[in-house]
């Protein structure tokens, strides 16, 4: 069976949804820089960079275990809600409790409430159908269009009018809860099976066992990408943070708009065709011929014209992110380029091969952020990302090699 055209559907829409939710992004984004200052950016950035790190830190591989199964999901539905509820109901207990120490780490009291606001999001998360990863498992990625537009457009529209009413950071968390709750109804409306609080313990043992290793490369990759977030935060403050995270997202574009988008759709393709190693081999290398020559043409574009970019579309406070944004266009070129071989090491089950090489990046991340952060600012920050990902490419290249040996 020839998976190239569904492969190439899946893409169409997926980087269809990309493109409409980055125009409403890029618009909702110049709307708040007007509206909030860079240090409520920040205060926000802090309650996220927490709600991520949980997340990640009690990531179960659920849907990576689903979308790996050869056949029918429907006997693990019940097993891989009770899993994501329980994880919801621990994340939301654990955020709350620490929420007034991270405040005092960071030292911004602000962002207490904001943080005890947004544990709210992982317990009402937990209850969304895990069937929903179908969408993905069966290549039908038309209505994974149509179900995250929606979410996104309802997200988007409440941030920005609880913005323009209370000129908040906690408008960012009241998106977030809308988002989650509509997920929630959207997911047991149109997604079938439905699942039942049937708790099977073998089941739940059989997920858990396989999802170690989503869990340590999650938390790997978690401490690589929010890591110099967390270094500025704390060294330099919430405004820099705020202006830090602005410009790591203009200048991660390449990662975000094709790594991703491409990513999502070889995934479930990959897993089908693991078993055959020369199909295997053909469609990675066309894709990572893709992906390599979108990236780089779009991190060129952010390098060279970062300075236009920013003046036009957020204004004078928010300049400083311009020289920062040039260095992580470079990072967000190589990230684009090689972090797509995860998704080929997640089809062929070594997801070891993900925790290894990220936690050399982690490794490189923490001997140099908090020097150059404390020596150079934010350009200190930006370099030590640089340099993470540059000490990861031989590990990549070493294991892709292994794989096809």
């Amino acid at each position: 069976m020839g998976y190239l055209r569904n492969t190439i559907k899946g893409v169409s829409w997926i980087a269809t949804l990309r493109i409409a939710t980055r125009i409403i992004t890029l618009l909702r984004t110049v709307l708040l820089a007007r509206l909030l200052v860079p240090s409520q950016f920040g205060v926000f950035g802090i309650a996220s960079l927490i709600l991520a790190f949980f997340e990640v830190l009690t990531e179960t591989g659920v849907n990576v275990f689903l979308i790996q199964q050869k056949k029918d999901i429907k006997e693990y539905i019940d097993s891989a809600w009770i899993v994501s509820i329980i994880r919801g109901a621990v994340l939301s207990l654990s955020i709350v409790l620490l929420a007034p120490f991270i405040a005092s780490f960071f030292s911004s009291q602000e962002s207490h409430g904001v943080i005890l606001f947004i544990a709210i999001i992982p317990f009402i998360r937990g209850f969304i159908n895990p069937a929903i990863i179908t969408l993905q498992k069966d290549l039908q990625f038309h209505k994974e269009f149509w179900l995250r537009l929606s979410i996104f457009l309802l997200d988007s529209f409440i941030v920005v009018i609880f913005a323009f009413s209370t000129h908040s950071a906690a408008s960012f968390v009241w998106g977030l809860l809308a988002g989650a709750l509509f997920e929630v109804i959207l997911s047991f409306l149109f997604i079938q099976p439905r699942p039942k609080l049937n708790f099977e313990q073998d089941k739940v043992k059989r997920i858990m066992g396989r999802g170690k290793w989503v869990t340590l490369s999650g938390i790997f990759t978690y401490i690589a990408q929010e890591g110099d977030n967390v270094a500025v935060g704390k060294i330099l403050g919430t405004a820099p943070l705020g202006i830090y995270q602005v410009a790591y997202k203009f200048s991660t574009l390449p990662i975000s708009e094709i790594t991703d988008v491409v990513s999502k759709v070889v995934f479930p393709v990959y897993t089908k065709i693991s078993h055959e190693p020369v199909r295997l081999f053909r469609a990675f290398i066309r894709t990572s011929l893709a992906i390599s020559i979108g990236a780089s043409l779009l991190g060129a574009i952010i390098f060279l014209f970062s300075e236009t970019i920013i003046s036009v579309l957020l204004g004078s406070n928010w300049t400083s992110a311009v020289p920062v944004i040039k260095i992580l266009s470079i990072y967000g070129v190589l990230r684009a380029i090689f972090g797509s071989v995860s998704s080929l090491f997640l089809a062929v089950g070594k997801q070891e091969y993900i925790a290894s090489m990220t936690f050399v990046r982690v490794l490189g991340l923490a001997i140099t952020i908090v020097p150059l952060t404390l020596r150079y600012g934010l350009i200190g920050a930006g370099y030590a990302a640089l340099f993470s990902v540059l000490i990861e490419l031989p590990m990549i290249m070493l294991y892709t090699i292994k794989i096809f040996r």
